[in-house]
């Protein structure tokens, strides 16, 4: 697929919610945003393939974006785009419906493809949904986010991110009001940090098993970025939430040189 090479221009809308989202985290939390765009990278489509721990994060990716001076396309649930305001003000903006669990799953890829062609960067979360992970490592990942880097031939980022689950809990809207008063008062340090592109050019699209190999890259370069953001925390983190279930049923084992 041939990609457009002049960006695609946020609408109004879009750029002012970055500038609120910036003044939430800042309210609630310390950001610290690490890493950035390769400058050929720069004003071209991209993917940002991030890793998701908290109902809060997209507030967050919205902040650090803005520091970034990038507006990205967010792929998020199709539930939001059914909440009155939020959802006209999603569309306004210019953001993808996913509706997960759906026959109209398949719609999103589409609408994603064509974003990155006009221009677009595009945010998703590979895994799919908040890690139920017990140490909060990114899970093994859905496809999609690969299917769509070897469709659309855009390059990968992954952003990883740490510090928005001291936020919000799992459970919000409920426990909501608790957790942002703790906020406020203890305003946790909250790190996001823009790695390098996921090496993804030497894999043939459409062979078998190439959207998992593809998905493992992705998921492996999420964990090796992670990991410098939370060294005092190798194994679980210190930040306890009771309402969040743990799932160990998609945990990913990384891959090596010999798998």
């Amino acid at each position: 697929m041939d990609l457009a090479h002049s960006p695609w221009q946020a609408p109004l809308i879009w750029r002012a919610a970055q500038a609120l989202a910036r003044g939430t985290v800042a309210l609630l939390a310390r950001l610290e945003v690490t890493g950035d765009l390769p400058a050929s990278l720069r004003d071209r489509p991209l993917i940002l393939a991030a890793n998701h721990i908290s109902p809060f994060d997209p507030i967050v990716l919205t902040a650090a974006c803005r520091q970034r001076r990038i507006a990205p396309r967010i792929m998020a649930t199709g539930g939001l785009f059914r909440v009155p305001v939020i959802g006209a003000a999603m569309r306004a903006a210019g953001h993808i419906r996913v509706d997960r669990g759906t026959s109209a799953v398949h719609r999103a890829l589409d609408d994603a493809a064509a974003a990155v062609a006009a221009g677009a960067v595009i945010l998703v979360y590979p895994e799919g949904r908040i890690s139920l992970d017990p140490g909060l490592w990114p899970e093994r990942g859905k496809t999609g986010t690969a299917r769509l880097a070897l469709a659309c031939g855009a390059p990968v980022i992954p952003v990883a991110q740490w510090g928005s689950h001291e936020v919000l809990p799992y459970q919000a809207p409920k426990g909501l009001l608790g957790g942002v008063a703790r906020a406020l008062l203890r305003r946790p340090t909250i790190r996001v940090h823009f790695g390098e592109p996921v090496p993804l050019a030497d894999l043939t699209p459409g062979r078998p098993g190439v959207a998992r190999l593809a998905t493992d890259r992705i998921i492996d370069a999420l964990t090796d970025t992670l990991a410098p953001l939370r060294p005092d925390e190798p194994d679980r983190p210190r930040h306890v939430d009771p309402g969040r279930p743990v799932d160990t049923s998609r945990s990913h084992r990384r891959r090596t040189a010999a798998d």
